[in-house]
């Protein structure tokens, strides 16, 4: 007979099933590992050999092949070694064959037969339960498998423990489930109380964590945009529980979680602007998700955002409107998802001092001209903005005020703003739960506009020549305008105030 084990190879956060099939044959001794391996993968039986001869076992002289089933299906990682493992052992006679079966096994050995974490057990956990089976996974990792409920978790620190727990001579603790309490979930320790002033910005803040847009702001050195975009996820509403798995399954995929085994707090991804576009998007040899994925559900800042190479920005483009990106290499292609929100910052020129009235920008205009025509155009990242707003630098004066609104008043008008969207958007609306995912019909027939405000909108956008990209944008604005100031029906104030946002 063969013994059988389950276990998973990863593309993106998707599971495919694989089965490790290890066979005993009579002949000179010969250990092979056959299934389109990689070199983690090939590497296993001189790790599961010295592991063996730590604990005492003993390799039977025979001919031992271990194929990895469906062989056209790209395998790599080291978790692949304690399936390997346990299923020599399971067809030694060292445990028994028919209870293995009823688990997904993942771990990677070490020389002196302890398991080390591997990522990748939230998704696994997640395929085990759909299938009705339990996991074995590392210890380290028992916290993230407990994410799951009703899942029966085997989490050893050893291989040792595998085998008298399934000789009946111990058993292995049981691992408690994690549950989705209140207090999970936590908030950013930044309060937009700690900003002096910038009045005019905040609101645009408020504005865009209330929609979900994605929101440009310009101004000189010094004036706050960095700091403020820091506290954007401060005034977000917590995250859900749904969001938290799925954004947990990326970052378990990158290797990225702490021992609680789970994201409790929307992500803040800051890439530094020398980042290249597989660092950005995801890539490399085996297809990581990048900065825009791992900001899914959260925000993403790209501070000096000129200062960008202009290829990352463009990159930018398409996982902006789909919500998704495809990394396509040679022998692979990943799927990830990239619902994340935009706050990008920068200078209005190079040295940073255009159009200030304090400092003279030494090289105007064409200082301004040159330093924002990486980012300008149709065809580029700076038409996907809803508000671009310019930031002015903090009078002194500002500095010596006490703020009394902070980021649990703003955060508790963008939550009554986001539950007015929630009534009003279906669920035959797909993604539009927020306003910045309205689009097509739903943009239309779900924006609500008061009498005589289309005739009004129609005839700004013939006078500043605005595109029909834009337009949309101003009117999804505008109705986050409309959800913040209670107004049922879009007014031509709320659209005067969304008009301000694209100078």
């Amino acid at each position: 007979m063969v013994a059988k084990i389950h276990t998973v190879a990863f593309k993106g956060i998707d599971v495919n099933p694989v089965i490790v099939e290890v066979h005993c044959l009579p002949g000179l001794p010969k250990h092979n590992i056959v299934g389109l391996p990689d070199k983690a993968v090939n590497e296993s039986k001189e790790r599961i050999r010295a592991c063996f001869h730590a604990l005492g076992i003993e390799l039977p002289p025979k001919q031992i092949t271990v194929n990895l089933a469906p062989a056209d299906l790209q395998k790599e990682g080291s978790h692949y070694d304690l399936p390997i493992a346990l299923g020599f052992m399971a067809e030694c006679g060292l445990i028994p064959r028919d209870i293995i079966e009823d688990y997904v096994v993942m771990g990677e050995l070490r020389l002196d037969g302890s398991i080390s974490s591997v990522s990748g057990v939230l998704p696994t956990a997640l395929y085990a339960y759909s299938m009705g089976k339990g996991i074995i996974c590392p210890k380290d990792n028992a916290n993230e498998a407990g994410w799951v409920p009703d899942l029966q978790i085997l989490a050893p620190s050893n291989i040792l423990q595998i085998i008298q727990h399934f000789k009946g001579k111990s058993t292995l603790p049981a691992v408690l489930p994690q549950t989705f309490g209140a207090d999970v979930f936590e908030q950013t320790d930044y309060d937009l109380k700690d900003v002096k002033g910038q009045g005019a910005a905040k609101r645009a803040l408020e504005i865009a964590a209330a929609g979900g847009h994605h929101m440009l702001m310009v101004g000189p050195p010094g004036s706050g945009k960095s700091m403020m975009a820091k506290r954007m996820t401060s005034i977000l509403p917590p995250i859900t529980p749904e969001e938290a798995l799925y954004t947990t399954m990326i970052y378990s995929i990158a290797g990225m979680l702490d021992e609680t085994g789970l994201i409790k707090k929307r992500p803040f991804r800051e890439p530094h602007h020398s980042a290249s576009v597989a660092a950005l998007v995801g890539g490399g040899r085996k297809v990581k998700p990048g900065e825009i994925s791992l900001a899914h559900n959260g925000v993403l800042f790209l501070d000096e955002l000129p200062e960008f190479a202009r290829v990352v920005i463009d990159s930018l483009r398409q996982p902006i409107e789909s919500g998704e990106i495809t990394v396509s290499r040679a022998e692979n292609h990943v799927t990830y998802p990239t619902q994340f929100q935009l706050i990008a910052a920068m200078n209005p020129c190079r040295c940073g001092y255009f159009g200030n009235p304090e400092k003279e920008c030494y090289k105007a205009p064409n200082c301004c001209f040159d330093y924002q025509s990486k980012i300008s155009g149709p065809i580029l990242v700076l038409d996907r903005f809803d508000l671009i707003v310019h930031v002015d630098s903090v009078a002194l004066s500002d500095l010596q005020k006490e703020e009394t609104e902070g980021s649990a008043e703003i955060r508790e008008r963008v939550i009554n703003a986001r539950q007015k969207q929630t009534v009003r958007f279906p669920d035959e609306f797909a993604k539009a739960k927020i306003n910045a995912h309205l689009d097509g019909e739903n943009l239309r027939t779900q924006i609500g506009l008061a009498a005589g405000v289309e005739d009004f909108l129609q005839e700004a956008a013939t006078q500043l020549d605005i595109s029909a990209r834009r337009y949309n944008r101003i009117l999804r604005v505008a109705r986050t305008i409309a959800d913040l100031n209670n107004h049922r029906q879009i007014e031509e104030g709320d659209v005067l105030e969304a008009l301000s946002y694209r100078n």
